[in-house]
């Protein structure tokens, strides 16, 4: 049932300004916990555009059951300034019980008009919530559960003009790679997070022609409706999935040179951006992170000649973190990236929950990369991207079975790594093409057995095989260990610290556990294998 706030109270409310003032507001009287909470307000008031907070914003204060302040900004959805106009809020209640609102408009800065008090009751319901840092192993949703991500990029749609040397053709498969297509089928094979960017040709929301997308409409608008309405789909499509989303946010339409990282006028847009983005989106489960860039070292250095300083960039991130912290009410998490060069600064910055890199050509580097960030900086650390090969300009057929195992042992180093979300395979047309996709469904089912054995307290054992890479991981009772040989020597055997009595094999095929042989030496156990190059074996001991 919705609430309509009475007209003549709001009236009454609106004594600041005869120009500015709320009309009316509808909203609902009752809710459940972790669902979407949407409110219209009807005003007038004065503004040349209603995207820009130093000209006109409408907040939503709100105070939680517990007694917490929230400020929830809202965003313009049509009307002429001078003229009824429709904003709105977009909430997810995140405690039980009953919460009190107003809203406020603001123009210039000064406080022209308030509503009347509204209530919103909120019972219980099944729903999870916004998910947060727990540890370097896990995220915590506001309920408590625990997760850990079994993560793809997917970071676009098809484009209208690829520009892969080799896959052109592959790419440009439009009813293939969509996100009507990719998100269900990557949630029916059991992923569950995915990296999405916003670009000139992927949610462009403040780009008003030269797309390269056929999915989008030029417009003389300041935001475009048609990026906007198409990332309202994809949002609602992934948490209808249970997909969890890393939203790369990237500048906009807009050059990222130094003077968008030290300019006022350029840093207030980039407020405002921020801005529409939290009040649009920020309610949803789905949005897992903010990632404010995709590999920024590779923008400082996009003029070699004169590279942006990187303290520079270092300070622009910090200012950022701070106010889309201060902007988005429900804590969601913040994180930017690199490819491959430190930037001095960048990892401590306070208002970066998770840091995060890319890795190409050296996968065998990802567990102790994790590790040693974390142990230095003491945040989770991500890797955002990885892969055989980064360069396009290669035909990856050519190694193709390269290709395969790479992105077959990065999702398992990440299971058996303090990493919250497995490495994020790039490529994900030429991996759809090759079948991998049914191979996260495995994946999937150890991680979600891992987390519930664990309880997620999770303890790296010592394991070693001539010649291969193996890493051990003990949840609760049972002992998880994992091989992979880059060599042409076949592995015979594995040796783990420790003592067990019962062994089974992962079998990859069905994605089943079958009991396996196993011997007990000096405190160790041992397990019999025969894994070829590029091949691997995965047992549960106990």
């Amino acid at each position: 049932m919705k609430q309509i706030l009475p007209t003549a109270l709001i009236a009454l409310m609106a004594c600041f300004s005869t120009s500015a003032q709320i009309k009316s507001v509808t909203a609902p009287e009752t809710a459940s916990i972790y669902s979407k909470v949407e409110c219209s307000v009807t005003l007038t008031g004065q503004w040349t555009n209603p995207y820009l907070q130093e000209e006109a914003y409408l907040d939503m204060e709100v105070v939680s059951p517990s007694g917490k302040t929230l400020t929830l900004p809202c965003y313009w959805v049509s009307g002429k300034s001078g003229q009824q106009s429709q904003w709105n809020a977009r909430f997810i209640p995140q405690e039980t019980g009953t919460y009190s609102y107003v809203f406020k408009y603001y123009q210039k800065g000064r406080l022209e008009s308030e509503s009347a008090k509204g209530s919103l009751k909120v019972s219980k319901s099944g729903r999870s919530g916004i998910l947060h840092v727990n540890d370097n192993w896990t995220l915590k949703y506001d309920n408590g559960e625990l997760f850990r991500g079994i993560g793809e990029n997917l970071c676009w749609e098809s484009r209208t003009s690829d520009d892969s040397k080799f896959f052109k053709e592959l790419h440009q498969q439009h009813d293939r790679f969509n996100y009507d297509v990719m998100l269900p089928e990557f949630a029916s094979n059991g992923g569950n997070f995915v990296r999405i960017w916003m670009c000139s040709w992927n949610f462009p929301i403040d780009r008003q022609k030269n797309f390269n997308n056929s999915r989008y409409q030029e417009t003389t608008e300041y935001m475009n409706i048609s990026a906007v309405e198409r990332l309202d789909h994809m949002v609602e499509l992934a948490e209808s999935l249970g997909i969890k989303i890393m939203l790369c946010m990237g500048q906009g339409d807009v050059a990222a040179d130094r003077d968008f990282f030290n300019s006022e006028t350029a840093k207030a847009r980039y407020k405002n951006r921020l801005r529409y983005i939290v009040a649009r989106w920020a309610y949803s489960e789905s949005i897992a992170m903010w990632e404010f860039f995709n590999e920024i070292d590779n923008i400082q250095f996009r003029n070699s000649n004169a590279p942006i300083p990187a303290e520079e960039i270092v300070a622009w991130h910090a200012e950022m973190a701070k106010y889309l912290r201060s902007t988005d009410p429900f804590g969601h998490i913040v994180t930017t990236s690199i490819s491959h060069r430190d930037l001095a600064g960048l990892n401590s910055v306070d208002g970066l929950d998770i840091n995060q890199k890319h890795i190409y050509n050296n996968t065998s580097v990802i567990p102790s990369t994790i590790v040693s960030y974390e142990e230095k900086f003491g945040k989770p650390y991500i890797i955002g991207e990885f892969g055989r090969e980064w360069d396009w300009s290669k035909n990856f057929d050519d190694f193709a079975d390269e290709m395969d195992a790479d992105f077959r042992r990065g999702l398992w180093y990440g299971l058996f790594s303090p990493t919250p979300v497995t490495p994020m395979s790039w490529w994900w047309e030429y991996f759809t093409q090759r079948n991998m996709n049914p191979y996260f469904k495995g994946v999937r089912k150890v991680s979600d057995m891992m987390l519930s054995e664990s309880g997620g307290c999770f303890e790296m054992v010592q394991a070693r095989a001539e010649g291969a890479e193996a890493y051990a991981l003990k949840c609760g009772k049972y002992t998880y260990v994992y091989v992979y040989n880059p060599s042409k020597t076949p592995v015979k055997c594995v040796t783990v610290n420790g003592s067990a009595r019962k062994c089974q094999a992962f079998d990859f095929d069905t994605n089943e556990f079958k009991a396996h042989s196993l011997c007990i030496n000096d405190g160790s156990v041992i397990i019999e294998c025969n894994i070829s190059q590029l091949g691997e074996a995965l047992y549960k001991i106990r």
